[in-house]
């Protein structure tokens, strides 16, 4: 018997047996107004080409909604963290509005660019580079940026501390060092008070070229984790009483360390206004949720707005799904799943995004994936022409963002500038 016959076959038997409820629904939709506007704007004045789009008026909400959950505790900071945003426009646009000079960078070039298009920043560096990493930015260091008063590295061992030790008297300066906590995440840094001391006791015996500038304590588990873990709320209790014995473990052992200007820095973008419950840290690092990728559809975003996505022009549409090597007989998988009788070859693809709208796109992995031309069906539903946009929504965006060249800042539907991204 032919393998047509049989498919059909087991398509009716299926049928009869009451197979058809499991038949997938029609989920195509045309273009939202909002996504109308932009496909129009996109093909008229866009590149033709994968683009990355950030939405100001949404970005605008969520700069204003992370502002004010800051300010509701006093003498409270916002530091950006530069690499979920790394354009040096978007950064500027979102600390000029947020009234705010903090930065905190992850990548050693990407903190000598900073140190050159914002010489007035305070920057802490947000994981513990190896200390070759901090020798090349004081090499190739160049401006009016001072990081004896406005850079802090961070440290999460003794050794670390005593290499950047070494690094300070090769350079006969002196290095600010802000302590990694382990405050849950158990990525690493400080976790009990023996080794506090230990890199505090190093700090103290050479004043001339280390000096203690604070804390770090990132949770952002505290709204990832299942639910069984505990409340958001209750971990954070944790995380704080945690925070709050190291500090008053400083505070009692080596009280010449402490002074009223250290950074106590904790939150990251699933956690920051959970902090508006506690006052002991005074900086606040928020960058992701400000561009809201899927991967932070979180409750505690829940105030957040999408401000991201990626648009890329459809180069070919071709019909019913046709897979290679079953040619002709491709046509069941049609006949069975109405989202499969529009096939679209899209300009680029296989990125680390969602298929956003129109509504009811998916991957077809029997075709298999291609960052080329990504096939995509869909229902006739969703009218999508050659030469129209598909838009996607970014999963994260620190690494998502680098992949398009300068990014469209859009608002009201309309190009109004585009922003190169670092190199």
């Amino acid at each position: 018997m032919k393998r047509r016959t049989i498919l059909l076959g087991g398509l009716g038997a299926l049928a009869i047996g009451g197979g058809l409820a499991a038949r997938p629904k029609d989920r195509g939709a045309p273009y939202s107004d909002y996504f109308a506007a932009l496909n129009a704007e996109l093909k008229a004045n866009g590149p033709m080409r994968p683009s990355l789009v950030i939405d100001l008026d949404a970005l605008d909400h969520n700069i204003d909604t992370v502002a004010a959950s800051v300010a509701k505790v006093p003498g409270r900071h916002f530091r950006i963290v530069e690499k979920s945003l790394p354009s040096p426009k978007l950064l500027a646009y979102i600390a000029a509005r947020a009234k705010t000079h903090r930065l905190m960078s992850f990548h050693q070039p990407f903190l000598n660019h900073d140190a050159v298009m914002f010489p007035e920043s305070d920057i802490l560096v947000g994981k513990p580079l190896p200390v070759r990493s901090a020798a090349l930015f004081y090499k190739t260091h160049q401006g009016l940026f001072d990081p004896a008063r406005q850079l802090q590295w961070l440290c999460d061992t003794p050794a670390r501390a005593a290499q950047y030790l070494e690094l300070a008297r090769g350079l006969g300066a002196r290095i600010n060092l802000n302590i990694e906590l382990d405050v849950g995440l158990h990525r690493g840094g400080v976790a009990d008070m023996a080794t506090l001391s230990e890199i505090l006791r190093l700090i103290e015996a050479n004043p001339q070229h280390l000096r203690f500038t604070g804390f770090m304590g990132y949770d952002p588990f505290v709204a990832l984790v299942p639910s069984f873990l505990g409340k958001p709320e209750e971990l954070l209790a944790k995380v704080m009483t945690k925070y709050q014995a190291v500090v008053d473990h400083t505070q009692r052992e080596h009280a010449a360390l402490w002074r009223e200007d250290l950074t106590l820095n904790t939150a990251g973008s699933p956690t920051y206004k959970l902090h508006e419950a506690e006052s002991l840290s005074n900086d606040i690092s928020v960058g992701t949720g400000l561009l809201k990728p899927s991967h932070y559809d979180l409750a505690t975003l829940a105030d957040h707005k999408p401000a991201a996505y990626i648009a890329t022009p459809v180069l070919k549409a071709t019909g019913a799904v046709n897979i290679p090597g079953l040619d002709g007989k491709s046509k069941l998988f049609s006949m069975w799943d109405v989202n499969q009788r529009e096939t679209y070859f899209i300009y680029g693809g296989y990125w680390m995004a969602d298929y956003e709208s129109p509504k009811g796109l998916q991957v077809n992995d029997t075709f298999g994936r291609s960052s080329n031309q990504e096939i995509v069906n869909a229902s006739a539903a969703v009218g999508l022409k050659v030469d129209d946009q598909v838009f996607l929504r970014p999963q994260q965006v620190e690494g998502v963002l680098l992949q398009f060249g300068d990014l469209l800042a859009v608002r009201g539907g309309k190009i109004v500038d585009t922003w190169p991204v670092f190199s």
